[in-house]
């Protein structure tokens, strides 16, 4: 087990400011022209990845090799204070990666999680497929269905997905489907469709509010075959979780997609962290130089209260995430849904500083001339996708009743 300590180690340190010079030098730059093209920016990516900032090596040692769990949010902060759609562009295979590593044997996860990134001289990007029309926060009600054809050995998947980050151009995709409907949650399965397999499409490209760099669209199933072995997990796992739950027993296994968001609940909140330091310092900087009754503007208490709540709200945020990313490598895990807690109040957080920081530069804040009218729309999504502040709310509910009540359910 690793101490925890908010002094970062000197490996820590080197690569906070290695990304950070990337993200000034790079992503802060392209950020505008990116959200105004709504593609995905493959020329940054490939840029990463030849310094060595996309790929299965660095996924690997910000995610897997390194005992402290804040390497990852420490990363995704400065890459997100660069420019938050080019960055989750670059972050985006990580999702699907993820939902292999936490849902995969270990030769599944060796097969499949390099598959997810390919090396700088072949890039590729990976979609994690989760959410559907119908079915957002509430994962147990998935409609797509994988069905097992035992002569074959193979199964197939019919349905739509919604809101899938690199959906349709990815490479790799990785997809959640029902199994067994009468067991709700509990009877799904996640699989790998890699690429060439026929039955997969993309259905429409969303038109965002913000992170417009980053590639979002539906992703259409019709007959999708494929083989039995692309059942992450495998299936005598699978059968026997099965069995467990037509029994009423507990499987003693989290939801596939649950178990995913509940790892990358702190690096999504690390995210939300960079936004808003990004749009504090445009505004902290703007406050000094900016000039009004001829003082500069941060002289005038209410600008200047403002700043310091902005900077408080921040360094909380940033607690709450390492937090939460230390205790998911380390002891038991989470016993007050520490990940929910930190995405629930970096969210709430991101989205509050950005429209902060566009009051303190009063007009200028709402025109493109500065990036906080662009931060401002990205930041809402920490709001929204790997479950909505609502959600998190209902989870630390659930926690700290000790599981005596059920929140999100009270309406049913």
């Amino acid at each position: 087990m690793a101490e925890f300590s908010l002094q970062l180690n000197d490996d820590q340190i080197q690569i906070r400011d290695w990304i950070h010079e990337f993200a000034k030098d790079v992503l802060r730059p392209a950020g505008q022209e990116w959200d105004d093209k709504e593609e995905f920016p493959w020329p940054i990516v490939q840029e990463a990845a030849k310094i060595g900032l996309y790929g299965f090596d660095f996924f690997a040692n910000m995610s897997m090799a390194d005992p402290t769990g804040l390497t990852m949010p420490i990363a995704l902060e400065e890459l997100f204070w660069g420019d938050a759609g080019i960055a989750l562009s670059i972050f985006g295979s990580g999702l699907a990666a993820a939902g292999i590593a936490g849902n995969g044997t270990p030769e599944q996860v060796m097969e499949w999680v390099p598959q997810c990134f390919g090396d700088e001289n072949d890039i590729k990007i990976a979609a994690y497929c989760v959410s559907e029309p119908d079915a957002g926060s509430d994962v147990s009600s998935l409609r797509t269905r994988a069905e097992y054809d035992e002569a074959k050995d193979e199964w197939v998947l019919n349905g739509t997905k919604a809101w899938a980050t690199n959906g349709g151009i990815a490479h790799l995709h990785v997809v959640t489907a029902t199994v067994d409907p009468s067991l709700g949650s509990r009877g799904q399965a996640s699989f790998v469709i890699p690429e060439g397999t026929a039955g997969i499409e993309q259905g429409q490209k969303y038109k965002k509010h913000g992170i417009k760099a980053s590639h979002t669209a539906e992703v259409v199933l019709t007959d999708c075959r494929i083989p039995g072995s692309m059942l992450l997990g495998g299936k005598e796992k699978l059968d026997a979780k099965l069995a467990k739950a037509r029994e009423g027993a507990k499987t003693g296994e989290k939801q596939p997609a649950m178990a995913t968001f509940e790892a990358t609940r702190p690096a999504v909140a690390s995210m939300a962290v960079g936004i808003a330091r990004a749009a504090y310092e445009i505004a902290l900087e703007y406050a000094h130089e900016r000039q009004a009754f001829g003082v500069p503007i941060f002289e005038n208490q209410a600008i200047a209260f403002m700043l310091a709540d902005m900077k408080t709200e921040i360094d909380a945020s940033r607690l709450l995430v390492w937090r939460a990313a230390w205790l998911s490598r380390n002891g038991d895990g989470y016993k007050y849904a520490e990940g929910s807690q930190s995405k629930l109040k970096a969210g709430r957080t991101a989205t509050w500083v950005t429209e902060r920081a566009i009051q303190i530069l009063g007009g200028y804040g709402y025109t493109r001339e500065y990036d906080v009218e662009r931060m401002h729309r990205d930041a809402k999504i920490m709001d929204i996708f790997e479950g909505t502040e609502q959600i998190q709310q209902g989870i630390v509910a659930r926690a700290i009743s000790e599981g005596r009540i059920d929140p999100l359910r009270q309406n049913r």
